[in-house]
């Protein structure tokens, strides 16, 4: 492989970390929300979290470009008071990424919530527990096999994004261009089959280690529960 094209991997991968991690916290809130909380706007917030799934990602992309782009309602007060931006950066694609990807990691955490017993946790709160207490103690480590399988997805969703985030950040070699846009690029590209190729089935391998170490993780993960 070429130079161009190992930073072409290391962003995506850079890109695709910092949009799993990044959504995880976000996710689990709203998973909770969702498979316990009751309140109005309940169906309202189930909709918007899972729209991206439906919406073609450019319409996604345009939207995140109303938003946040350099003249956009919160890009330009993120950027005058914080300098922080995301329009045509690599931030700007992770945060494509993470939208594209939050439905999926909230699906599967939600079904890890709706999964417990929540017996245990009203026996740990019996026993005199505070609820940050249960969450953190009790209901988290047990549902560490859904919250693994979500980041997982988050993952492997932003690996492959390329709609939302060609349409927010286009593909900029050294700064947005990941794995999907550069794929893209050499399949337009006389004689740019074979390139292609090669960060295809770099694209696969990635995807299938992802899997196979989330596999790993859960295995672990739900033996150590079953133990608890």
């Amino acid at each position: 492989m070429t130079g161009a094209e190992l930073a072409i991997v290391a962003l995506s991968l850079k890109v695709a970390i910092c949009a799993a991690l990044f959504s995880l916290p976000f996710a689990i809130l709203t998973a909770w929300a969702l498979a316990r909380g009751a309140f109005p706007g309940k169906s309202i917030l189930n909709i918007l979290v899972h729209l991206p799934l439906v919406l073609p990602p450019v319409v996604t992309g345009y939207g995140l470009l109303i938003l946040f782009g350099k003249q956009g309602v919160l890009g330009g007060p993120l950027e005058a008071w914080f300098g922080i931006s995301f329009a045509f950066r690599w931030t700007g694609a992770a945060l494509a990424a993470g939208v594209m990807g939050f439905p999926l990691m909230v699906r599967a955490i939600r079904l890890g919530f709706e999964s417990v017993d929540q017996g245990l946790e009203q026996a740990a709160a019996t026993l005199g527990a505070s609820k940050r207490a249960v969450f953190g103690r009790v209901t988290l480590p047990l549902i560490t096999p859904a919250i693994l399988t979500g980041v997982v997805l988050g993952f492997a969703k932003a690996i492959g994004e390329f709609g939302a985030t060609i349409t927010f950040v286009a593909s900029i070699p050294g700064q947005t261009e990941t794995l999907p846009s550069a794929i893209y690029t050499l399949l337009q590209v006389p004689g740019g089959e074979t390139a292609a190729l090669r960060l295809i089935l770099l694209s696969v391998a990635i995807s299938i280690a992802a899997l196979v170490l989330s596999e790993m993780l859960a295995r672990r993960a739900a033996k150590r529960v079953a133990g608890i």
